[in-house]
C-alpha cells in the first residue's frame, strides 16, 4: 500500500519507513506540515501517518485541513502526550486512531492494517475473489485451497488489485502503491512482475484465470471468465 509518513524525527522516520517497506509496502516521507498537506492532496495515499510535533503546521491541524478539504483518506496520528484529552483532540481534529510513542513497531502495523480495512468504506480482512481467499491480516492468499508462494511484492500486487477487485486498475496506479516514486510505470518490471503472478494464480483444478489485461488501460482482478475488451493472454514483455 501507499503510505505518508510526516515525522520530523529523521532517524524514527527511517526506522519506520524501513520495517514498513520490508512488508511491501511504498512509503514517502516528509518533515514538515505544509509538505504533508500537499502530498496528501496531490497523491493517492491508501493511509496517512502523522507525528503532531511537526514543524511548522502540527498534525493536528494538518489533519483538520485535510477533512476540511473532503480528504477521506485514513489518518493515525503518532504522539509523545498520552493524556487523554490529547486523545480526544486527536480525534476530534478528524483522525481515525492514535498511537503514543514509545510503541511497538506490531502494534503500528496492526493499526494501520486495521485503517486499511476502514478506508473510506470498511472492507473485509479476508478478501475473496471467485475461489482466491487473501488473508490482508497474515498477508497470505490461496486459490483453490492450495498456498500461494508469493514474495512481498507479489503480495502487495495482489492484495491491491484485490481491493479493487472488477475494476481497472491503471499501471501508474498499479506502480504508485507497489513501487516507490522513482518506478517507471512503463517499464518492463511491471509486466514481469504480472506474469510471474498469473502463473502463481494457476494452480491445478482452478476456475481459470483471474488477472484480465484491457489493453491500453490496465489490470482487472475478477473471477469471471471473460470481460468485454480484456484478455487474459501473457503480454509483451512478461515472462513466459
Amino acid at each position: 500500500m501507499l503510505l505518508l509518513l510526516a515525522e520530523d524525527d529523521d532517524a524514527l522516520a527511517q526506522s519506520i519507513a524501513k520495517g514498513l517497506r520490508e512488508q511491501g509496502h511504498v512509503v514517502k516521507i516528509v518533515s514538515a506540515g505544509e509538505a504533508a498537506i500537499v502530498e496528501a492532496v496531490v497523491d493517492e495515499y491508501d493511509a496517512l501517518i502523522l507525528d503532531i510535533m511537526l514543524p511548522g503546521r502540527d498534525g493536528l491541524s494538518v489533519t483538520r485541513t485535510l477533512r476540511d478539504r473532503g480528504l477521506l483518506t485514513p489518518i493515525l496520528i503518532l504522539t509523545a502526550r498520552d493524556r487523554t484529552d490529547d486523545k480526544v483532540a486527536g480525534l476530534d481534529a478528524g483522525a481515525d486512531d492514535y498511537l503514543t510513542k514509545p510503541f511497538e513497531f506490531d502494534e503500528l502495523t496492526a493499526r494501520l492494517r486495521a485503517l486499511l480495512r476502514r478506508g473510506p468504506a470498511l472492507t473485509p480482512s479476508v478478501l475473496t475473489i471467485a475461489d482466491l481467499v487473501i488473508d490482508t491480516r497474515s498477508r497470505t492468499a490461496t486459490r483453490a485451497g492450495q498456498s500461494l508462494p508469493l514474495t512481498v511484492k507479489e503480495y502487495a500486487m495482489l492484495e491491491y488489485l484485490a481491493r479493487h477487485a472488477r475494476e481497472v486498475v491503471s499501471r501508474v496506479e498499479l506502480s504508485a502503491h507497489v513501487w516507490d516514486e522513482n518506478h517507471d510505470p512503463s517499464s518492463n518490471a511491471l509486466d514481469v512482475y504480472v506474469g510471474r503472478l498469473r502463473r502463481k494464480l494457476h494452480v491445478p483444478g482452478d476456475a481459470g484465470p483471474l488477472i484480465h489485461t484491457r489493453r491500453g488501460a490496465g489490470y482487472i482482478l475478477d473471477g469471471a471468465s471473460s470481460i468485454e475488451g480484456a484478455d487474459t493472454s501473457v503480454t509483451e514483455g512478461e515472462e513466459a
